[in-house]
């Protein structure tokens, strides 16, 4: 888990190429979160910021409101393959007890909308035990 390609929304699109967000947060301090929603039906057109999808958000035994903030953010240049990697720390919510997620989302917590950045589908139901987000090896976000 995530199962699958995450999908990005428009709106960061926009906002990356303005300059507004900075994924690695070195120079700006922007904090980049990612939460887990449950019964949450994405619309990547309208969907802008964390207010549009908050009211969806797990509750339960072992999870926080607002989501977890990504540690160890790395933004690097891949020119073997020529692309820009976003990659992080796989998130773990210990003991976490909140029934089944339908998505997890990621938002800059920073950012003066709290912009939506991606979300994944993810279908693996809480049991009380730990509950992992495992990034794909080849990273988060690749731009090729």
């Amino acid at each position: 888990m995530p199962e699958g390609d995450g999908v990005i929304y428009n709106d960061f699109k926009r906002a990356l190429l303005a300059g507004e967000i900075d994924l690695s947060g070195d120079s700006t301090g922007h904090q980049i979160k990612v939460a887990l929603v449950t019964g949450y039906t994405p619309l990547i057109d309208t969907d802008i910021d964390w207010g549009d999808v908050s009211a969806a958000e797990l509750s339960g035994t072992g999870y926080t409101t607002g989501g977890k903030v990504l540690g160890s953010k790395a933004v690097t240049t891949d020119t073997t393959n020529d692309r820009g990697k976003f990659d992080a720390a796989n998130v773990t919510w210990t003991g976490l007890n909140a029934g089944t997620p339908s998505h997890a989302v990621m938002y800059d917590d920073t950012h003066a909308t709290n912009l939506l950045i991606a979300y994944w589908i993810v279908t693996t139901p809480t049991n009380g035990g730990d509950y992992t987000l495992q990034w794909h090896t080849d990273g988060i976000i690749l731009l090729t």
